[in-house]
């Protein structure tokens, strides 16, 4: 253990109140993280205007993308800030920062793959999916430019899941707010060539990201190489070591399998409402478009927890750091519902965001009036999740997301193929599997799933 005293940003985490040090931490991030929202929902407002084909394309390519998302912060991410925050709670801040190197030879390899798959994969992916003809194009030309900048998207959300490790929420939120307004000016410039900007159609919201977070990234690293960082990069920390290596993969590794079982739900629900046609995934896409944006707004919430559960494991506080998992979880689930509740009563003010079709509006109306009631259920299983990243528990989590999954696609194609049900029947399957995935893990939690050791 370090001799040095503990810094006043880790005690705040172990000694302050917890409702409001939470709320604390995760405001800076529930304003990020609803600017990113606000992003992506205005991308696919700029696409909605190429079109239906260019929208579903678009919709197909979402679970993917979000699947690099949600793996580079909240799955590999939430890894990286939990080894952080344990390390800094048990007063090992010379291994603080060691660990950001390690998280940055993580992200590079986990990028590579990313780009190699997609790549060399996405029109069987997408054609799997349902895409066809135009919209299949639209979605390779949007796919294409977002995995081969795949660099650009893990090393921000690695290095920002460092900064918050480290206790500080506020830098993310500064990055994120920053360079927003640029990225909502070159998407559409770069989709309808205004200016001396080339018109690049559904490339050019794909240019625009992967140039925001390529921004982004350097502005992190930027950060972490300066004396204002409680944690930092330089040549005297690179110092590889196998056991660095595996406390961020022994949370990260498995938080992945989480993801991939979130994103695969997706996958096949989307393979499944591609039988009905271009209209029905599209409007489907669109509703399911705000089922993902739970995501990064619990992991506004997430972030703090994964964080401040984690130094308070380090340091041996195992009660306090369930309170505050009991006190996230139930924020967390009441934002959830919240708009869950407001989109099934009223869907089209989602949907006419992106089309005015109506057979893509009836197709979104239906799924947002049956499955948005439950969001409350994903949003409490969500922020649990992430509790359990920085108590490094995650075995109920994956089992919960597991159940999900074969409730989901396999309720959904019995629903579809053998009782030969319609959309609003494949939609009660998705809700059903929502409920049951926040049951799961907030039971198991309750029983006492966490069986909480302190750091050597």
């Amino acid at each position: 253990m370090d001799s040095r005293p503990v810094a006043a940003t880790t005690r705040r985490l172990l000694e302050g109140p917890i409702a409001l040090t939470l709320l604390r931490l995760a405001a800076p991030n529930v304003v990020m993280l609803v600017a990113q929202v606000a992003i992506s929902v205005l991308e696919a407002y700029f696409v909605g205007w190429l079109g239906a084909d260019a929208l579903a394309g678009v919709s197909v390519t979402f679970p993917l993308v979000m699947l690099m998302q949600t793996m580079s912060a909240g799955g590999m991410g939430g890894g990286v800030a939990a080894a952080i925050a344990r390390a800094l709670g048990a007063g090992r801040r010379e291994d603080a920062s060691r660990l950001v190197a390690h998280a940055i030879v993580i992200a590079l390899v986990m990028a590579g793959l990313f780009t190699a798959i997609v790549l060399a994969g996405g029109r069987t992916i997408y054609g799997a999916m349902g895409a066809r003809g135009a919209a299949l194009d639209a979605a390779l030309a949007y796919s294409n430019v977002i995995f081969a900048g795949a660099v650009a998207v893990w090393l921000f959300n690695s290095l920002a899941s460092v900064v918050r490790g480290s206790g500080n929420m506020g830098l993310p939120a500064v990055v994120v707010l920053g360079g927003s307004p640029v990225l909502l000016v070159l998407s559409p410039a770069l989709i309808f060539g205004w200016g001396p900007f080339p018109e690049l159609g559904v490339r050019g919201a794909a240019v625009a990201v992967v140039a925001y977070y390529a921004g982004g990234a350097l502005a992190f690293l930027g950060y972490l190489v300066s004396p204002r960082s409680l944690v930092r990069i330089s040549p005297r920390t690179i110092r590889f070591r196998q056991a660095l290596f595996g406390d961020i993969l022994r949370i990260g590794a498995p938080s992945l399998l989480n993801n991939i079982q979130t994103n695969l739900t997706v996958v096949l629900l989307t393979a499944l409402v591609g039988s009905f046609g271009t209209f029905a995934l599209a409007g489907y896409g669109m509703g399911a478009r705000l089922e993902y944006l739970q995501i990064p707004l619990v992991f506004g919430f997430g972030s703090a927890l994964v964080t401040m559960v984690g130094t308070n494991v380090g340091a041996g506080l195992d009660a306090r750091a369930r309170r505050v998992a009991w006190t996230g979880a139930a924020m967390a689930a009441g934002v959830t519902e919240a708009i869950g509740l407001g989109a099934a009563l009223f869907p089209y003010a989602w949907l006419s965001l992106f089309s005015t079709e109506p057979a893509v509006l009836s197709a979104g109306a239906t799924y947002l009036r049956i499955v948005g009631p439950t969001y409350g259920f994903f949003g409490l299983g969500l922020a649990l999740y992430f509790a359990s990243q920085g108590a490094g528990r995650l075995l109920w989590p994956l089992l919960a997301g597991l159940s999900r999954l074969v409730v989901a696609a396999g309720g959904g194609w019995i629903a579809l193929r053998l009782l030969d049900g319609g959309l609003s029947s494949v939609f009660a399957v998705m809700a059903l599997a929502l409920a049951l995935f926040g049951t799961v893990v907030a039971f198991a939690i309750h029983r006492g799933a966490w069986r909480l050791r302190r750091e050597p």
